[in-house]
């Protein structure tokens, strides 16, 4: 299957965490809200300019700013 960023996906798209980078606080406060590998995850929402997004993961909606939806790894649904 296709992987792709969460901060490529387009409005409607749905797909699986993958994986999660980044460092310490912000790795933490990412799975503190329930964004960890395996999670099924719907875009939303977009912002104009892209930033923040809002998505619907584990039945409960969640806005992410661009810079933390970069360091989602997505596998795309088809």
């Amino acid at each position: 299957m296709a992987t792709k960023l969460l901060s490529e996906f387009a409005v409607g798209e749905k797909g699986t965490v993958k994986t999660v980078s980044g460092e310490g606080r912000l790795r933490r406060r990412l799975f503190d809200m329930g964004v960890t590998p395996g999670a099924e995850v719907l875009l939303r929402k977009k912002a104009p300019l892209g930033d923040p997004i809002e998505v619907t993961i584990r039945s409960y909606a969640l806005t992410l700013r661009k810079t933390e939806a970069e360091l989602v790894t997505m596998e795309v649904h088809a």
